[in-house]
């Protein structure tokens, strides 16, 4: 899949899917030593490396937090990249940062509310880098009253809009909403016709189950999700997301096409505990697709899965230990894309 604009509707809301042509790439660059101890050094080796590649085919703006890790993006990152200082509370900007829609023809940063994923890390300058973004990027913003992550939705630019239970409906996102108040904020800010519910995400995903860790839209009406490998924590869990979206229909009518790919399985963090840890966490730049791995036998097998799905892109495994075993996310959570229109 070569990436092209899509259409774009005048007096209307559009909202480009990922594999949609980039204007340039936004990722925050692991910068506070007090948060990522011993694993700063390589979560930036990490994030550096997808930097560089997604880089091939666009601009990347890499966020830095403070001189030295200013400094350390600059000695890593290649080509086709420039660092930005700016102050963030962690790297998550698919989560924090702003989210470009084309709005009546304009170029627009839609900015949602940012609660620290339910309170659990809640640092004063993640809600306020989005605004830092959009204002850099040139982006006048349009605001909305509902607390949500980018991580927590999935778009396929026709109007369907992938979703789970687990994170929009938690009670510690948006209390005093009901689902049907919060699909219409979704439909009004994304321009979208459908709203597709799924249940639960990962086991032990601090996000409360953020979709870009399940199932992530590969093309209209079509889902990449994963399927269990011996000894899955998530067997259960992942059996049921593929099941649930074969019986769900597009905003067009069209029922979903389901493809699979091996999940990583068991990835441990520091006190043996099974890490939130996911193949389906992967970037899709112009050029170039980073797939996140662990070290784990099945790599191999999903870096091809995505090979095949997207024939024209240079589909590449990078290795992303440091960011999920420390941070608990990985290339997608960290990026956010802004499309060429």
């Amino acid at each position: 899949m070569t990436a092209q604009p899509q259409k774009k509707t005048q007096n209307a809301v559009t909202v480009q899917p990922e594999w949609a042509l980039h204007k340039a790439m936004w990722i925050a660059f692991p910068s506070d030593a007090e948060l990522w101890l011993e694993d700063l050094a390589p979560a930036q080796e990490e994030a550096a490396a997808m930097a560089n590649l997604i880089a091939e085919g666009e601009k990347v703006y890499m966020l830095a937090c403070g001189d030295e890790a200013v400094a350390s993006a600059k000695k890593l990152l290649g080509k086709n990249t420039e660092v930005v200082p700016a102050e963030f509370g962690d790297i998550w900007l698919r989560d924090t940062g702003p989210i470009w829609a084309s709005v009546n023809g304009a170029h627009t940063a839609l900015r949602f509310k940012v609660n620290g994923w339910g309170g659990k890390y809640d640092y004063p300058a993640d809600r306020v880098i989005g605004d830092f973004i959009a204002k850099k990027s040139g982006s006048p913003i349009k605001a909305f009253d509902l607390v949500l992550e980018g991580g927590s939705l999935e778009n396929d630019g026709e109007g369907t809009i992938l979703t789970t239970k687990e994170c929009l409906l938690n009670s510690n996102r948006n209390p005093g909403k009901s689902q049907e108040q919060i699909e219409d904020i979704l439909k009004e800010a994304f321009g979208a016709g459908k709203i597709l519910w799924l249940d639960d995400g990962l086991l032990n995903d601090h996000t409360d189950g953020h979709i870009d860790n399940i199932a992530r839209f590969i093309g209209p009406n079509k889902v990449l999700c994963q399927s269990p490998v011996k000894n899955d924590p998530n067997e259960k869990v992942l059996k049921k997301i593929a099941a649930d979206l074969e019986k769900m229909t597009a905003a067009n009518g069209k029922k979903i096409e389901v493809v699979l790919a091996p999940s990583p399985g068991l990835v441990t963090g520091y006190e043996d505990e099974p890490m939130a840890a996911s193949h389906m966490n992967f970037i899709i730049g112009n050029n170039a697709i980073a797939v996140p791995t662990y070290g784990t036998e099945s790599a191999d097998s999903a870096v091809a899965a995505i090979q095949k799905l997207f024939p024209d892109h240079k589909v590449k495994g990078l290795k992303s230990t440091s960011i999920l075993t420390n941070g608990g996310g990985s290339f997608h959570c960290m990026t956010q894309q802004e499309p060429k229109e």
